[in-house]
């Protein structure tokens, strides 16, 4: 499988490329350029396959044109440890939750592999790299779990002052650990721009072989497409008639995924989705995307700190208009939806359901007449473990779940005791000093 860029279609890359230059110099994002059709593979899952089967066999199958096979199926299997769990809620309505993982975040699939696929790649070309981001949430201490012990890479993160959270003594670079915190003595919004003046001069991105570890890169997005695949193979043979996926669209990239997943391999009738500001309904009630008034050539590069894959989605939408504006369903929820959406899957299903799950089940029951017309089931996605979203969950019902220390070892926070960065030199002054 070969990659190009959304805003060039000449730009060709492979995926080796894609991962470690992960912001193409246009400006836009690397997508796949093609699919292979894998339905028939799909069939030959069942409730007894492991995700990490799953995910090694479709990254060889993705990746066989740049690596072995033993190769691709080592680099999905290692990053693998943990996986989905799923439950059946009633005759139609089942649930992945994708929060049994290191940090209790969805996120951990998705850096676990990218870590994983670019430790085996730089090993082979004898190369580092180094990951830059901005974070005060999940994605720091993830990062920091999934680069233990690699020899090829590091990762740099920057935080406000007094944000730094999740991240172990044994982590840092200065005890021997691949993590580079720096808090910035400013806001978030001061951390994202300083990765984002980085990230625009293309001679420090290459001298330093910067990549990030969001979903602006294109190896994070990838293994999210693996959830689908794998609800469905303990769904297959539970139902026989339409199967949707209902999912908070979050930053797109999960969005994305489903319909990368629906493109190879995965038999499915639609995504159900909460309006927001960037997807609605057009006048014929089919899905559309308002950044697509705007023409690429008069947008802004697309932002490495804090990115969106809606350029990803609009691409998607470009090569199959006629068959995605009836495949993408978006309903109009609001906050009040959502608590009622929370209270019902709680007495119904003993479920504590954070507020992106809240959503999208909020939306399910706005698009009921879609589901009920041929008693389709529907796959609701749960993300991330709702002891993230307890004070949403305590204003809903009146009491919030219970935090696993794993969750409450992600969220910890970490005095530094360093001096802080107050600017892009300092940043970079830091980095030089210890990667020379």
């Amino acid at each position: 499988m070969k990659f190009i860029s959304t805003r060039d279609s000449g730009n060709i890359v492979s995926f080796e490329k894609a991962v470690r230059d992960c912001i193409p110099a246009d400006g836009g994002l690397y997508v796949p350029e093609d699919f292979e059709d894998k339905r028939r593979w799909i069939l030959y899952t069942d409730e007894k396959t492991t995700f990490s089967s799953i995910a090694g066999a479709l990254t060889s199958a993705f990746l066989k044109d740049e690596f072995s096979p033993i190769i691709c199926e080592t680099m999905a299997t290692k990053a693998f440890s943990f996986e989905p769990s799923f439950k059946k809620l009633d005759d139609r309505l089942f649930s992945p939750e994708l929060f049994h993982t290191p940090t209790g975040s969805h996120k951990d699939f998705g850096i676990f592999f990218l870590v994983n696929c670019l430790e085996t790649i730089l090993t082979l070309k004898n190369e580092n790299a180094v990951f830059l981001d901005a974070t005060i949430g999940e994605l720091g201490a993830s990062l920091a779990r999934a680069i233990r012990g690699k020899k090829r890479l590091k990762g740099v993160l920057l935080y406000p002052k007094g944000m730094v959270r999740g991240l172990e003594e044994r982590d840092y670079v200065w005890n021997g650990g691949n993590i580079l915190p720096i808090e910035i003595d400013g806001t978030e919004k001061d951390c994202h721009n300083i990765v984002r003046q980085i990230f625009s001069e293309r001679s420090l991105v290459e001298s330093l072989h910067l990549t990030v570890a969001n979903t602006a890169n294109i190896g994070r997005l990838i293994p999210q497409s693996f959830f689908y695949p794998y609800a469905f193979s303990r769904l297959k043979k539970q139902v026989s008639g339409d199967i949707f996926y209902s999912l908070a669209p979050g930053n797109y990239s999960n969005l994305v995924a489903g319909l990368y997943s629906w493109k190879v391999y995965l038999p499915l009738n639609g995504f159900i989705i909460p309006m927001t500001d960037e997807i609605k309904l057009d006048m014929h009630g089919n899905c559309q995307i308002m950044d697509s008034i705007v023409s690429l050539e008069n947008r802004d590069k697309v932002d490495p700190a804090s990115p969106s894959n809606l350029e990803r989605l609009e691409d998607i939408f470009r090569t199959e208009s006629l068959m995605l504006k009836n495949f993408v369903f978006p309903a109009d929820v609001d906050e009040a939806a959502a608590v009622s959406a929370c209270q019902e899957l709680f007495s119904k299903y003993g479920v504590y359901a954070d507020k992106n799950t809240s959503l999208a089940y909020a939306a399910l029951k706005a698009k009921e007449e879609l589901t009920d017309e041929d008693e389709a089931s529907v796959v609701l996605i749960m993300r991330d473990h709702p002891a993230l979203s307890s004070d949403f969950i305590r204003h809903c019902l009146g009491e919030s779940p219970d935090m696993p220390d794993f969750v409450s070892a992600a969220l910890s926070p970490v005095e530094l005791g360093r001096p802080y960065a107050s600017c892009t030199e300092d940043v970079l002054r830091t980095m030089k000093s210890i990667f020379a």
